[in-house]
């Protein structure tokens, strides 16, 4: 399951909340039993021995790097993973560096042209993919490209859209890697008085219920993170895995109010 440190991701982070829902109507219809682990990037042999030991059916991998779901597909083959992964290690992929592409051009097409980007952690899979996706965009359409990290989490948005409108005030739109991120740097647009949407308009990532509770809510790319863990959990238990099996998703674009069109 993700990577990090304790369990307090389950409480705090929506997406784990949904990987559990896409996973447990499955489930119910088999006698098995789920267990969860948190690892750190930097998982010991020991931690990945205990895994891979104790996986009956088999691990579905939450969030975690190509690497580390390399190693653990050198001790089990029964692995399938929710994020961007290593070649030979099955795996759930959507379409994240399109959704980011398409999240840029839906702001193009509202007039925006100073659209800036917040991004994910350098080592997540998906963040890095949205990052690629954000930079193709921009250099199709002849934008200058402006940048920076906020750590998948509503504080990291927040922190990171109040240094970029300081630094770049003529900034007027936002793709977001992440809803947390996006409901964060909404609050940062609004604390330099602004209003979202009229000067910036903001579309996040993901779908989740910080778009919907953020004010105003989220335009978002829509991951559909219940049907791949569905999917994810399907082949564990049917044991239809082989090496380097893909199954992709698409993401699409779900319009709120932090972007223009509700306003026009």
């Amino acid at each position: 399951m993700p990577s990090g440190a304790g369990i307090g991701w389950l409480g705090t982070h929506p997406y784990f909340s949904r990987v559990l829902a896409g996973m447990m109507p499955v489930l119910e219809s088999a006698d098995v039993q789920l267990r969860l682990h948190a690892m750190n990037r930097e998982a010991s042999v020991d931690t990945v021995e205990e895994i891979t030991a104790n996986a009956t059916l088999g691990v579905l991998l939450a969030d975690t790097t190509p690497e580390m779901a390399a190693r653990l597909y050198r001790r089990c083959r029964r692995v399938v993973s929710m994020v961007p992964t290593a070649a030979p290690v099955p795996g759930m992929e959507a379409d994240n560096a399109d959704g980011a592409y398409a999240a840029v051009k839906e702001l193009y097409g509202l007039g925006r042209r100073r659209i800036a980007a917040v991004h994910g952690p350098a080592d997540n899979p998906c963040a890095t993919s949205r990052r690629l996706g954000y930079r193709r965009a921009v250099a199709d359409l002849g934008l200058t490209a402006v940048e920076a990290d906020g750590a998948f989490s509503r504080e990291g948005g927040y922190a990171a859209v109040l240094r970029m409108l300081e630094s770049d005030p003529r900034t007027d739109a936002l793709f977001v890697a992440c809803d947390l991120m996006a409901a964060g740097a909404v609050q940062a647009v609004t604390a330099t008085g602004r209003s979202v949407p009229r000067d910036v308009s903001v579309i996040g990532f993901d779908d989740s219920i910080a778009a919907a509770c953020s004010t105003p809510p989220l335009t978002t790319m829509r991951l559909p993170v219940e049907e791949m863990a569905a999917a994810a959990a399907g082949l564990l238990l049917d044991g239809s895995l082989v090496p380097g099996h893909r199954q992709h998703f698409p993401v699409e674009l779900v319009i709120r109010q932090s972007t223009e069109h509700h306003g026009r």
